[in-house]
């Protein structure tokens, strides 16, 4: 069988991230010699043609030599020695952008569409693109191939996590109209402190301190937020408030979170490519970690169905558990939460339902991305009661933005809403003391 060409198979067009470079081809503007030259490099690899007594530098460079001359420059050199190597050993056009820690996401929209998240601001990429579709698609099952998971018509949606704890998300037609398309949620270690948050104007030291009592009084809270809020950095740092003496069971689709503790079991779901069998979700997890004995269960995001299960995890027993919450506001969160309960098809009135809402939800925090890209916690409330048949909330801070500077920042305030919160009461049966000074 004739060997397919590494064109035709997978089309490269890719570009360092060296200093200066505007666009593809910028460096070496000889675009068809350079084409050639990569496309013989990248197959004799594919077909195991290295000269014997060559290492895979040595080659790569004997070839370059071999095709564009010994006397090129350094920087040409280096740019299609790089522009080979990261086709070989990473992810193509996105390798560099992997590796940049200021960067938080990659999004992959078509070939000549790269943007990416910097300091909570989305840009498009003008340095890099793909040079078709088939190249993404490529990418795409080198990136997940060697996570077990698959991706093709048959499949054409896939969600998964890297080795460093970065999300990736794919989906490829016939799902998506416009081609392939790419998003790669990056694992930000160095934000993991609380100190961190205070330093980056996220909430005040009131407030930390109050979320710190919560956790440590053992309080369900409910984290909430938009895509790309902050959600599960926030989980992340109040679990790092649980005692080390503690069990602690976390169940996520795909496990980001980081705790520091010595008793922490993590569940990861699985999703079905072909045996419908095969597939355990979220709802499956939950119902599984009330028979492993958990002081704490700690749910990634709630988003269907076992938000019941999570729900009578806290009311039977199973206090301090923390989860969060795709919505707009604490308000939102608690509407979204009912109607999760009600997709069980459960027969019960709307009445009951709010009830166990109340009885299970002690803490509701809000984390917002605002326009000028900052994440804040715009609200930390209490759930109070039921009120005219309603969820009655109780806001205790609050962020009011008062409006925008001439940098386009926002500009506002945190302000402490109310001094009559009826969760101290717990909080201090727990001999927790450290609020006294905020709430005297």
């Amino acid at each position: 069988m004739k060997s397919k060409s590494f064109s035709s198979e997978f089309y490269v067009n890719v570009k360092n991230n060296l200093p200066d470079i505007k666009t593809d081809y910028e460096v070496f503007k000889e675009k068809d010699k350079l084409d050639e030259l990569r496309n013989i490099i990248i197959q004799n690899i594919i077909d195991n043609n290295i000269p014997n007594g060559y290492n895979l530098n040595e080659y790569i460079n004997y070839e370059i030599d071999k095709y564009l001359g010994s006397d090129i420059s350094n920087l040409k050199r280096s740019y299609v020695f790089n522009l080979i190597d990261n086709e070989i050993n990473g992810y193509g056009p996105i390798t560099e952008l992997l590796k940049d820690k200021n960067v938080t996401e990659i999004m992959v929209n078509a070939p000549d569409e790269v943007y990416v998240e910097i300091n909570g601001k989305l840009v498009k990429d003008e340095s890099i693109s793909f040079i078709n579709s088939n190249h993404i698609l490529r990418t795409i099952q080198k990136i997940v191939g060697p996570l077990g998971r698959t991706i093709d018509s048959s499949s054409p949606m896939v969600d998964a996590r890297l080795r460093d704890g970065s999300r990736i998300n794919a989906i490829i037609p016939p799902l998506s109209l416009k081609g392939p398309i790419l998003t790669i949620r990056k694992f930000k270690e160095d934000l993991n402190s609380i100190e961190d948050l205070l330093r980056n104007g996220t909430m005040t030291n009131d407030m930390a301190l109050f979320l710190e009592a919560c956790v440590k009084s053992r309080l369900n809270i409910l984290v909430c937020g938009g895509t790309g809020s902050g959600k599960t950095t926030i989980l992340n740092i109040l679990s790092s408030f649980i005692s080390d003496n503690e069990r602690i069971i976390t169940i996520e689709d795909a496990a980001e979170l980081r705790l520091k503790q010595s008793h922490v079991i993590s569940l990861e779901t699985r999703v079905d490519n072909y045996d419908s069998k095969s597939e355990v979700t979220i709802r499956d997890l939950v119902r599984n970690s009330l028979r492993m004995r958990p002081d704490r269960i700690i749910v990634g995001e709630v988003r269907g169905k076992e938000a019941f299960d999570m729900l009578q995890a806290m009311n039977t027993g199973h206090e301090g558990s923390l989860t969060t919450l795709h919505a707009n506001g604490c308000i939102d969160a608690l509407n979204r939460l009912e109607t999760m309960v009600l997709m069980n098809g459960i027969e019960i009135p709307v009445s009951a339902i709010r009830d166990y809402i109340k009885d299970a939800i002690n803490i509701v925090v809000n984390i917002a991305r605002l326009s000028d890209g900052r994440r804040k916690i715009t609200e930390i409330a209490e759930i109070t009661g039921i009120k005219n048949q309603e969820i009655s909330l109780n806001s205790i801070f609050k962020f009011e933005q008062t409006g925008i500077t001439n940098e386009n920042e926002v500009d506002g305030e945190f302000k402490l809403i109310t001094k009559d919160v009826k969760v101290l009461s717990k909080i201090k049966n727990k001999g927790i003391k450290t609020l006294d000074n905020i709430f005297k």
